[in-house]
């Protein structure tokens, strides 16, 4: 709901992409990650980035919501002056580790991380969320090798697979099944999950993983929970007016 309200307030789009991965990040941040709200900075902490960056609303929704910052502010999003911007940065939003926004660059910065972590003798993990069309970009395959060579079993990788991108299917851009036999052919674990489904996520983001990274491959609904906007590839860009806005709260639960 507070992802709807942000893109209302702003006049943003992509609200059907945050929509497509919400529930991952709500586990991620309510049951997985570990991470203080009052030490952003806190070196012990679980690394998250997003690299689907259109979808930054999520983030900060999540964030305010585990107490990162008020949630008050959140209504600020993409005005004039606003930190909270279209695509998630990273600058004066507590945290937020890394802006994004051109495709293909999350999972190289994430596997650094892990990589500087495995180096440093640290615990800590480093998650990943992409869109399935971003597998498009050459720069995730060059990450994806050296993730397995460097057997990076602190790095999760989640690919939001909602079957959209920003005018058409993916496999009508361009194919790219089956994601799950070229990821074990570059020797990563893979599992398939409900992305919608909050007990199987923690389920398998809480497993230890096996001297390899890991790829969760989510299953998601472009605009899920809203009917007019689940599966329909023009709220990638569409904004809610205020009608639309109201119909979708009341979807939600919003009384």
């Amino acid at each position: 709901m507070d992802c709807l309200r942000m893109v209302h307030a702003g006049g943003s789009s992509h609200i059907g992409s945050a929509l497509s991965c919400v529930d991952i990040l709500a586990v991620l941040y309510g049951d997985v990650m570990n991470y203080r709200s009052n030490h952003p900075g806190w070196e012990g902490r679980d690394r998250f980035v997003l690299s689907k960056g259109h979808a930054g609303v999520a983030v900060y929704a999540v964030l305010a919501e585990v107490g990162f910052f008020p949630k008050k502010e959140l209504l600020s999003h993409y005005k004039d002056g606003s930190i909270f911007s279209g695509h998630v940065s990273h600058k004066g939003i507590p945290g937020v580790e890394l802006s994004t926004g051109s495709l293909g660059h999350g999972l190289p910065v994430a596997v650094g991380m892990a990589l500087a972590a495995k180096l440093d003798q640290r615990e800590n993990r480093v998650f990943v969320l992409i869109g399935d069309g971003e597998l498009m970009e050459g720069s995730n395959w060059e990450a994806a090798l050296l993730s397995a060579h460097q057997k990076l079993d602190n790095l999760v990788l989640v690919i939001d697979r909602n079957n959209l991108q920003s005018i058409d299917t993916t496999e009508a851009t361009v194919a790219l099944e089956s994601i799950e036999r070229k990821f074990r052919a570059f020797n990563w674990d893979v599992v398939e999950v409900d992305g919608h489904c909050h007990e199987s996520l923690a389920r398998i983001f809480n497993a230890s993983n096996n001297e390899a990274p890991l790829l969760v491959i989510a299953n998601t609904i472009k605009g899920k929970g809203v009917s007019f906007m689940e599966n329909n590839v023009a709220w990638h860009y569409k904004c809610p007016d205020d009608d639309l806005l109201k119909q979708a709260l009341a979807e939600l639960g919003c009384r």
